[in-house]
């Protein structure tokens, strides 16, 4: 028999065993962590998500002919348009040109 047969991987066997013996010591688990002794708080009460549930409820709607004349006393739907420009709005504001600087070359 062929004692370099058997020798090479005896060789490598040896050369390798510190680096898989560190390895496999690395991948040991460390101390399990201390028990907490402590009793555990109380878990909190049950609360739905759907206990302050309201159904839905239709709202009492006005006549149409009610509706338009409580329009008019309010000023009629100008009134509600100018609402809509307040000065307050910040569409109503004037706004510079975004383009103004540019020019075609």
């Amino acid at each position: 028999m062929d004692i370099r047969f058997i020798s090479k991987p005896l060789v490598g066997l040896a050369v390798l065993w510190p680096v898989w013996a560190n390895i496999a010591q690395a991948q040991t688990p460390a101390a399990a962590p201390p028990t907490n002794t402590q009793t555990q708080a109380e878990p909190a009460p049950f609360r739905s998500a759907l206990e302050n549930y309201q159904p839905y409820t239709d709202e009492k709607i006005a006549p149409w002919k009610a509706a338009n004349e409580q329009v008019d006393r309010n000023g009629g739907w100008r009134t509600y348009a100018k609402e809509g420009r307040s000065p307050a709005s910040p569409a109503a504001a004037p706004q510079a040109d975004p383009h103004a600087g540019h020019t075609k070359p």
